[in-house]
């Protein structure tokens, strides 16, 4: 009798091309296990697994013009249970809930998620940091995490009133935001889960250092970690420079670029 190990290898058995004009930011099954998502700074496609040469436009943000462009998607996930709902984020700290049976062109959402400035809080970075880089649904599909660059929040989508819950991942940066501004750092993109159960968040941030929060009523649960091959290692604390993510469109949209300079150079 002998063993042998059983080794994996992913093979690719479909390629689904020609469907974005700009850099593929989220991709998300349906619960119906036919069709997923595709979204870009500007749309959002949905494809048949099957098809690989053809998909449906379900969401398009772009203007006629695009010195008009404000906001773009940055990010979008299919409902866990629902197959005919899905929500997207914006670079305006917006989340938008559509159900795909109200029109066969989502131009108009169901439901609105956005947070309320606080009166006199407004500064030149208040729209900046307010982007959403990354949302998920809950498990139970009652509620969508979002993170943008200073937080993470929490919210019910029975409730568009404003998150039922807000973390603080690193508050220690906000007296450094010019600088962060200055060198591009604000622009980072940072992702966010949450646990099986629900019990609790978390996301990434710098240095190598990711925060974990509980979220059950009561819970003041707030945990740093380290991702380290040296666990014994000290900490550093001062944020290092990663990879830039955040689509240079967004980029270009916050500093007030010109548009078709910016165009002609990238295509």
């Amino acid at each position: 009798v002998t063993s042998n190990e059983t080794s994996l290898v992913a093979r690719c058995r479909r390629v689904y091309a020609h469907a974005h004009d700009y850099h593929i930011n989220s991709i998300s099954n349906n619960s119906d296990g036919e069709t997923f998502i595709s979204a870009d700074d500007l749309r959002i496609n949905l494809w048949n697994l099957e098809i690989s040469n053809q998909s449906f436009n379900i969401v398009d943000v772009k203007p006629a013009n695009m010195e008009d462009l404000t906001e773009v998607i940055t990010s979008a996930e299919f409902h866990p249970t629902h197959c005919n709902m899905l929500a997207y984020s914006s670079s305006k700290g917006s989340i938008r809930l559509i159900d795909l049976r109200q029109s066969a062109l989502c131009d108009s959402h169901a439901i609105l998620f956005e947070e309320q400035e606080a009166p006199g809080s407004r500064s030149f970075f208040t729209e900046i940091i307010a982007s959403i880089s990354d949302i998920k649904f809950a498990k139970d599909g009652r509620h969508i995490l979002s993170r943008d660059y200073m937080t993470l929040k929490l919210w019910d989508i029975n409730m568009d009133s404003g998150p039922v819950a807000t973390f603080q991942v690193h508050e220690y940066l906000r007296p450094k935001l010019c600088d962060l501004y200055e060198n591009d750092s604000i622009f980072d993109k940072f992702e966010c889960c949450l646990s099986g159960d629900g019990l609790r968040v978390a996301t990434g941030s710098y240095s190598n250092l990711f925060r974990v929060f509980g979220c059950a009523p009561g819970s003041t649960e707030a945990t740093t970690l380290e991702a380290s091959k040296n666990p014994m290692r000290r900490q550093v604390q001062t944020p290092s420079r990663p990879s830039r993510s955040l689509s240079s469109i967004t980029r270009v949209v916050r500093r007030g670029g010109c548009f078709p300079c910016f165009l002609a150079f990238k295509f």
